[in-house]
């Protein structure tokens, strides 16, 4: 009684292309992929700009720094 066959999902299908019609839906899955297309070439963007021509990348010359934190007292 719980699991769902195929011709459950078959009448799905069936009422969704009832209700959507196959044009709103070939849109919707063109817009969908424009959106994924368009997220993948904004990270690759982002990563290029990070490894790109150093820009605000510190850069690590192998030296130590130490110091002293001392906190000051209010009175």
């Amino acid at each position: 009684m719980g699991t769902w066959s195929i011709w459950h999902w078959l009448i799905v299908l069936l009422i969704v292309l009832l209700v959507f019609g196959t044009k709103k839906l070939r849109n919707i899955g063109a817009d969908l992929g424009g959106a994924v297309r368009g997220f993948k070439d904004g990270m690759k963007d982002s990563s290029a700009d990070k490894t790109g021509e150093g820009g605000s990348s510190p850069q690590v010359t192998g030296r130590t720094i130490e110091a002293e934190v001392k906190d000051k007292a209010k009175t």
